[in-house]
Order: structure tokens, then C-alpha cells, then sequence
């Protein structure tokens, strides 16, 4: 397990690092990871949001979860969990979108 000192911010990670922990990890050390967390995580890193990756997807015909967690982790370069993000985000987007909102809601009753 990783200590919290060990998880990199974004900002001061190099080419190649994953863009994060494992969830297991992450829970280890008390930290809550959102979907709206992982989505805004890869746009940090990759620049692209979901629908970009929705579109491309669509491009290249793939459907299947395991094409699609293929093609995200070894063409677009996403670690697992933040793969499976953009997976949910393809296979239903009014789900990613429900969940991102719902999250951003939260976030909000939080800082009150």
C-alpha cells in the first residue's frame, strides 16, 4: 500500500507515470476518489474529456469492453481505473454525465 507522502499531484508527475493509484491504494489512505475526480484527472493529463474519447471510439468501431480497455491503455496511454472511467463514459454517456454532475453536487455540500 501506498503512503499518502507517495501519491504524486498531477502537476509534478513525468511522461509515463500513471495518472493515478490504484482505487484499493487510494482507499487505504483515506482518500475519496470521484468519477468527476478520475474524469477531471484525465482531461489534466491527456487534454481530452470523455467525449472526445466517445467520438474517437466511435471512429474506430469499438464497442467491446475489452477493445476498448485495450485500446485506452496501450494507444492512449490511461491507467486501468482511469480506462474504465471513460469505458462508462462510451457506453453510456447520460450515466457519466449523471454521475459527474451528482459528484460536482457533492463537492459543493461539501465546502459549505
Amino acid at each position: 500500500m501506498l503512503e499518502e507522502s507517495q501519491i504524486v499531484p498531477a502537476d509534478e508527475r513525468s511522461a509515463g507515470t500513471p495518472l493515478a493509484v490504484d482505487r484499493d491504494e487510494v482507499e487505504a489512505i483515506g482518500t475519496d476518489v470521484t468519477y468527476k475526480a478520475y474524469i477531471d484527472n484525465i482531461k489534466t493529463q491527456t487534454g481530452k474529456g470523455p467525449e472526445q474519447y466517445l467520438a474517437m471510439a466511435k471512429r474506430k468501431g469499438l464497442t467491446k469492453h475489452s477493445e476498448l480497455l485495450a485500446w485506452l491503455k496501450t494507444d492512449m496511454g490511461l491507467g486501468h481505473g482511469h480506462a474504465n472511467a471513460i469505458i462508462l463514459h462510451i457506453k453510456d454517456p447520460e450515466l457519466g454525465k449523471k454521475k459527474i454532475t451528482e459528484d460536482a453536487k457533492r463537492e459543493a455540500s461539501k465546502k459549505k
